[in-house]
């Protein structure tokens, strides 16, 4: 089987960590390894007074997560659909 390597645009499902479960598009890769992702990650941060931010203020801004933690929604669904479709037939092998 190979491996498919994410990229910016794809859909993608956290599947460990705290933030497991989530899902979003992929924003940017970086050095191959940690990806940003659309709603994932999500960190204040102190931004400071500028001319086009005159209030400063804190921000919620996405941080990178290790591709490790990622994997393809499509793949995802194929994953979890194949195991409840071998649940259901094991509960219909013990009735």
């Amino acid at each position: 089987m190979t491996k498919r390597k994410i990229k910016k645009g794809d859909m993608v499902v956290v599947i460990s960590g705290a933030e497991k479960n989530k899902r979003g598009r992929v924003l940017e890769v970086k050095a191959g390894e940690r990806a940003w992702v659309e709603g994932v990650n999500l960190r204040p941060k102190a931004m400071r007074r500028t001319q086009e931010r005159p209030q400063g203020g804190i921000v919620e801004q996405e941080r990178p997560i290790h591709i490790s933690n990622l994997m393809e929604q499509e793949r995802y669904e194929r994953k979890v659909e194949s195991k409840n479709n071998s649940e259901q037939s094991k509960q219909e092998a013990e009735s």
